[in-house]
């Protein structure tokens, strides 16, 4: 029968990251004792010890990285030796759920697997593309280092589930997994989070439309091709209004762009807000972006703002990206890869068109409450936990 498993996160705290809170309480409906080790949040999630709905939380404290790789570097160090410590602590589990980036936690896990655990890798992001997308330094010495972690990785797992099939086929291609060890299983919105509510048209300060910009803000998703869009959208038009919902590295750069294009006028950049003033916003916008430039990651990521805007059912434009093309579908009208000008010119034949708004909104609901709801993803994600031991899966009891 299920036991105990130890699910390890770094980037983000929990349940603040909803992918790694769905999987904490799918596993433990199914009968698991969840833990999770994870960073202190700043302000939310500061508790060092909690329990949330029979998960238990242990929680570390944790800088996050400024500057290049240097900074990534010590702040995976210190994530790394809490990481050891508390698991230490915490003593034999029967499942070690790692979840990347980066692709150092293999080290903890494989601690645990000495006592008895079986290894999950739960890739979220795919590193060395991620490293090339994030700092342009080419296939550098620190690339190749970042390679083979995600090698070490690979052979250390004994199952791994990937977020979408292009993670699934380099799992298997460039990680040497059996297919039938490699499970998809699909990022989701939490519908419970995401349910409309009566626009508000002071939102839009005044303009007939509202845009909106849902999600991190790093050197790869795009924010910065959203603004040089709206830059030229201005040229055309001036009954819009935008706003940029999130934080990450690069927003005070992104404030400071808005400036330099002249959009601050007209460009709202909110941070991070609670969930209540998150969906006002949703509900009130006209046209949702998701400006993730083409490069090595971006292509094959699945975006969960993109997941998000359609469980809000507002239509998209996105630049032509493989995996958006599978999330969206028809949901999303697409500009050729890193094509501003074509951006704009969507944004503006969205704004012109609204039976083709809201019959893209529909559209983008209905995947979200269908094949891509959290329940097909929860099937998947308990049959990888099953196949780790066969004689006791739900198939063969």
């Amino acid at each position: 029968m299920p036991g105990r498993a130890l699910i390890l996160v770094e980037n983000l705290s929990v349940p603040f990251d909803r992918r790694v809170w769905q999987e904490c309480t799918t596993l433990r409906d199914a009968g698991w004792q969840v833990h999770v080790i994870c960073p202190q949040g700043t302000k939310r999630d500061t508790e060092p010890e909690t329990v949330i709905d029979d998960v238990h939380i242990h929680r570390y404290p944790l800088k996050a990285a400024t500057g290049g790789p240097a900074g990534y570097l010590q702040e995976y160090g210190t994530a790394l030796w809490h990481t050891f410590r508390i698991a230490r602590r915490l003593g034999r589990f029967d499942v070690v759920h790692a979840c990347n980036p980066p692709d150092l936690l293999f080290l903890v896990a494989r601690m645990l697997k000495r006592r008895g655990a079986k290894f999950v890798f739960d890739q979220h992001d795919l590193v060395p593309e991620l490293y090339l997308s994030r700092f342009d330094r080419g296939e550098d010495l620190l690339y190749r280092g970042v390679c083979a972690l995600e090698r070490a990785t690979y052979r250390a797992a004994d199952v791994v589930i990937s977020t979408n099939e292009s993670y699934r086929d380099v799992a298997i291609s460039r990680g040497g997994k059996r297919p039938q060890d490699v499970f998809v299983v699909r990022s989701a919105p939490a519908v419970e989070r995401f349910r409309q509510v009566p626009p508000e048209p002071e939102l839009k300060r005044g303009k007939p439309f509202l845009l909106s910009y849902l999600g991190v803000m790093g050197p790869q998703d795009g924010v910065d091709y959203a603004l040089r869009s709206l830059a030229r959208l201005r040229e055309q038009r001036t009954d819009w209004h935008a706003v940029f919902v999130g934080s990450g590295d690069t927003f005070d750069e992104m404030v400071e762009l808005a400036r330099e294009l002249k959009l601050a006028d007209r460009v709202e950049f909110t941070g991070r807000i609670p969930d209540e003033d998150l969906v006002r916003y949703l509900s009130t916008a006209d046209v949702c972006l998701s400006p993730d430039p083409r490069n090595p990651l971006n292509d094959v990521s699945t975006m969960n703002k993109v997941m998000e805007y359609m469980a809000m059912a507002k239509p998209i434009v996105s630049f032509e990206l493989k995996e958006a093309r599978v999330s969206a579908g028809e949901a999303a009208v697409y500009a050729p890869a890193n094509d501003e000008t074509a951006f704009a010119d969507l944004i503006g034949k969205l704004l012109d068109d609204p039976e083709e708004r809201a019959r893209m909104g529909k559209l983008g609901q209905a995947r979200v409450e269908g094949p891509l709801a959290w329940r097909e993803s929860a099937k998947a994600l308990v049959a990888a936990y099953d196949s780790l031991n066969p004689s006791t899966s739900r198939t063969g009891q």
